[in-house]
């Protein structure tokens, strides 16, 4: 140990505050909060016999900083700060809170509209979640479209102000239409607040609401309207059939429960509103071997409260964490009413711990065989690849190209990269055929070859000259590996125009289609893969995805040019008013549905020019 870090340890003092971990590079790998800096920070150095994530920490520690705090609960606060800041190596990490979706009413706005979104901001709006799951958010704001008429635009509404036409949703009846001026603020508010209550797990009380509803427009002979809220209370009572009654307290509640095996540590929570399970998550987290339970458990919980929108009454943990008190004091803060964490040893609490444990397990064993079945897709395959092919080196990053054209028409190319065996869909890069005429896919491959590394190559020694990594330009990272869609043709066409170039080191293959055979310009016979060869479904799935990007580009192309002889067979339609007519609609379906006044309004158009665009169109 260095004298200076002896002497730091020697000063300590004995009041709360937050310690700070750092390596020989000055980086920040630790962050800690303690009651006594004095006692907390020596622990790790005077005591023996640290093993697994706390080891390697402690080996690491080149120096400290500490920050003192009047009181424990502000010690919290910081060390929770500067965690999501610095994101250390060595602390229990969830992924970063943009990371988790939530649903957000804008109550801010004066008609509020239901969205996802990934961050929490200080505004008037409200937030649930975070839930794990995008498609559970997704899956839940369409049930709320369904059963409650809010608008899902972003055109900015005020009360009693036309905004134009309104969208199908309003047609269809699930939208109320506050853009026609037609709804109070006061009504809709109504809406909003049912809104809120469901997404609380008041469904119940919603229903309730829904029935009497129902029964006074039943009692009006309003048969629709009664009609409109049956199918209402249907979907509701839906819901609260697959909603488990959990506790019969009737209190909201957070269910934890801990799972350790080997460096991984798998958590489970329920979410029990109102005494009914409403939802239940599912994490792992790695490296965790060497940590007590309780540790775990204290860290989890001060970083996935301090991104959550929503704070129970009540958390139910397993183990009794050391700091207790001082974190019912900030979740308590947070909620503005007193929050509880509690750890059973008996009764019905108690089983409802061991039940989430119960998942916890199992969901560890799921995650690792979907880890073992994406590592043997994509890593293992790439090996297996490498090992079929004889290359000297792992393939880490391929590329492969395809080719696409209608009868010679529109000839466009794709290049795909596959990095570790994933799609990085940043990396990929469509070309347009220039020099080519007529269906001729040889000398397509070789102009589209020729073109990517020829850029290549002189992005290369401009960022050589600047002192600058290859990986930041667009065409300057080179693969280990080239998959040509085609067989000996198309093939020898590639290895052509690298040869031109003197880049013809790159392995290179072509894959026939259909009977997935491998050519090289090494070998006089192909390779073959076995069937059911991960490398063989790994190169298929390279080979789809170049075909795939390749189709949609030349069916964009397509598309596009067809629009554009459509317009311009228009009297009073040239390419300037085309140009802004494709840029404001996209499309001739978005062009048919715009009103007249719409069309009038766009750069360049005039009333008499949107008379003749209406009546060609038909509509």
């Amino acid at each position: 140990m260095f004298s200076d870090l002896e002497t730091k340890l020697n000063n300590l003092p004995d009041k709360p505050g937050v310690y700070i971990m750092k390596d020989k590079n000055g980086k920040v790998i630790y962050i800690g909060k303690a009651v006594s800096l004095k006692n907390r920070v020596r622990q790790y150095f005077r005591a023996a016999g640290h093993t697994g994530k706390v080891g390697a920490m402690v080996s690491n520690v080149a120096d400290f900083e500490y920050i003192l705090t009047d009181t424990e609960v502000e010690a919290l606060i910081l060390e929770c700060n500067l965690i999501k800041k610095h994101r250390p190596k060595y602390n229990i990490l969830l992924r970063d809170d943009k990371h988790y979706p939530f649903i957000q009413v804008t109550t801010g706005e004066e008609y509020p509209r239901v969205l996802m979104t990934r961050k929490i901001k200080r505004d008037n709006h409200r937030y649930f979640g975070p839930y794990t799951s995008a498609r559970a958010v997704r899956d839940t704001i369409e049930l709320i479209k369904r059963i409650f008429p809010i608008r899902s635009c972003n055109r900015t509404i005020q009360e009693g102000q036309e905004t134009g036409r309104p969208c199908l949703n309003y047609f269809i009846g699930q939208c109320w239409g506050p853009c026609q001026g037609n709804v109070s603020k006061e009504e809709y508010r109504k809406v909003i607040n049912d809104v809120c209550r469901f997404l609380e797990g008041k469904q119940e009380d919603v229903l309730k609401d829904f029935r009497a509803q129902m029964a006074e427009a039943a009692e009006n002979l309003q048969f629709e309207k009664a009609a409109a809220l049956r199918d209402k209370i249907q979907a509701v009572e839906k819901i609260l059939e697959s909603q488990k009654i959990m506790s019969t307290s009737m209190e909201d509640q957070d269910i934890m429960a801990f799972y350790q095996e080997a460096n991984q540590t798998a958590i489970q929570i329920f979410f029990v509103r109102s005494g009914k399970l409403i939802s239940a998550e599912h994490h792992v987290l790695e490296d965790t071997d060497g940590m007590e339970r309780k540790e775990v458990v204290s860290a989890y919980i001060k970083q996935f409260y301090a991104n959550s929108a929503f704070i129970p009454k009540e958390i139910l943990v397993p183990d009794n964490i050391d700091d207790r008190q001082a974190v019912e004091k900030w979740l308590s803060s947070i909620k503005r009413s007193r929050v509880y964490i509690r750890c059973p040893q008996r009764g019905e609490k108690y089983k409802l711990i061991k039940l989430a444990e119960k998942n916890a397990r199992e969901g560890l064993m799921t995650y690792n065989r979907k880890a073992e079945r994406e590592y043997a897709r994509t890593t293992g395959a790439v090996q297996e690849l490498q090992e079929a092919l004889n290359l000297a080196d792992r393939p880490i990053r391929m590329e492969a190209y395809d080719i696409s054209n209608t009868q010679g028409t529109h000839s466009v190319a794709s290049m795909v990269v596959f990095v570790d065996g994933r799609p990085a869909k940043k990396e990929y890069r469509r070309f347009r055929i220039k020099s080519v005429q007529g269906p001729n896919d040889y000398a397509s491959m070789a102009e589209v070859i020729e073109r990517r590394f020829k850029r290549g190559l002189e992005e290369r020694r401009k960022l050589k000259e600047e002192g600058k990594d290859y990986s930041m330009g667009k065409f300057s990272s080179f693969p280990d590996l080239i998959i040509i869609d085609g067989g000996k043709g198309q093939l020898g066409a590639a290895l052509s125009s690298m040869a031109k170039l003197d880049i013809d080191y790159i392995p290179t293959f072509g894959l026939a289609e259909e009977l997935n055979e491998l050519y090289s310009k090494e070998n006089s016979e192909p390779v073959t893969l076995p069937k059911n060869s991960n490398a063989l479904h790994l190169l298929q799935r390279i080979r789809d995805e170049a075909h795939r990007f390749a189709i949609s580009y030349h069916r964009s192309l397509r598309d596009k040019n067809n629009l554009h002889s459509v317009l311009l067979d228009i009297p009073g339609i040239g390419q300037k008013r085309m140009k802004k007519l494709i840029k404001e609609f996209s499309s001739i379906e978005g062009i048919k549905k715009a009103s007249l006044e719409q069309l009038a309004a766009v750069e360049g158009m005039n009333r008499k020019a949107a008379e003749e665009l209406k009546r060609f169109l038909g509509n």
